[in-house]
């Protein structure tokens, strides 16, 4: 049998250590904190990340990093984005060869401003592997408990990205593949803002008009963004597109929406997210964003507005008249590239 380790015992690396154990494999689940490790061993649930889901005796649980990678075939990166390069290079000396990194972390590097795949290969430099993004819809809430979920496998390598596929693949599990790696990233990235956004509209109290006008206008941004970065204009109307933007702004599995609606009423960025005890994607993704679009002389109106709220102080009843007040435009004017 494949060795599949997966590196992070959070909710959405619980989360896929179920599915895979739902497919017959034998997943080893990294976790870092070695008293988290032991109560899940002990009680086969993760209470304090994704309460009320049994693991499987086919789990194997470990604290030692270099036993969870050596020879594993598959190496699912399951950390916060801003904890990529840092896994990376702790990962290199025991990493098998060829071995295929699967990311589910979205996010761009704070400083960078490079995409997840982008700091992968720059660390591993050398280091022969196949890299592919597993992102679209879905909540480790959901995919936990077995519920229905559609997401997509994607890598500049088509049969990396169809081993990931078949890895999945499951009668609640379903995974498309795509090559548009930029394209993937950038949706999975940039959405966490438009979230974070849209959650501030509902606790100022405005309505679902608001909300519709924010998801819509916020992927004309994410795919303004894309297209300029060389990404194919269509994937942004599909599940790492679209799809991942409605599930992230809509539900309340949503951190960056949870955080928006604090931010909208009043509520400190720190004790938000100190209260919040999770990673909030969205706060470091729509710094780089802004600084990557400012240096591409690309237009991201709410992000620049979550940025000013979340770098600058600026207060967030503020946000609807810098956006309404816009000079006049077409609707399709900004089309074009």
């Amino acid at each position: 049998m494949e060795k599949v380790a997966i590196l992070g015992a959070g909710s959405w690396g619980t989360a896929l250590s179920v599915c895979l154990a739902n497919n017959d494999k034998s997943p080893t689940l990294w976790c870092r904190n070695e008293e988290q490790a032991q109560v899940m061993k002990n009680s086969h649930q993760n209470n304090k990340y994704l309460p009320e889901v049994i693991l499987a005796d086919t789990i194997h649980i470990v604290t030692d990093l270099s036993e969870a990678v050596e020879n594993a075939d598959y190496v699912v990166l399951s950390v916060p984005s801003q904890s990529i390069r840092e896994i990376a290079q702790q990962i290199k000396p025991y990493l098998k060869t060829n071995a295929i990194l699967i990311n589910t972390a979205k996010g761009l590097e704070e400083n960078t401003h490079l995409r997840l795949s982008q700091v992968v290969a720059e660390v591993l430099s050398g280091k022969p592997h196949e890299f592919v993004a597993l992102y679209g819809p879905s909540h480790a809430e959901e995919v936990g408990r077995g519920l229905p979920t559609v997401i997509v496998a994607s890598s500049l390598n088509h049969e990396a990205a169809a081993k990931v596929q078949d890895l999945f693949m499951s009668p609640v599990f379903r995974v498309y593949t795509d090559d548009d790696l930029i394209g993937v990233e950038i949706g999975g990235a940039l959405k966490n803002v438009i979230a974070l956004a849209t959650g501030i509209a509902l606790g100022l109290g405005f309505g679902d008009n608001a909300q519709a006008g924010l998801l819509t206008r916020g992927m004309r941004e994410i795919s303004r963004l894309g297209v300029k970065l060389g990404a194919q204009h269509d994937t942004f109307s599909g599940l790492t597109g679209i799809g991942d933007l409605v599930v992230t702004c809509t539900s309340m599995h949503s951190r960056n929406r949870r955080a928006g609606i604090a931010l909208g009423q009043g509520k400190k960025l720190d004790d938000i997210l100190k209260d919040m005890g999770m990673v909030v994607e969205g706060v470091t993704t729509t710094k780089a964003a802004v600084e990557l679009a400012r240096s591409l002389n690309v237009s991201l109106p709410i992000a620049e507005q979550m940025y000013g709220v979340l770098f600058e102080n600026a207060d967030v009843h503020d946000i609807v008249g810098n956006l309404m007040g816009r000079s006049k435009k077409s609707e399709k004017e900004d089309f074009l590239y």
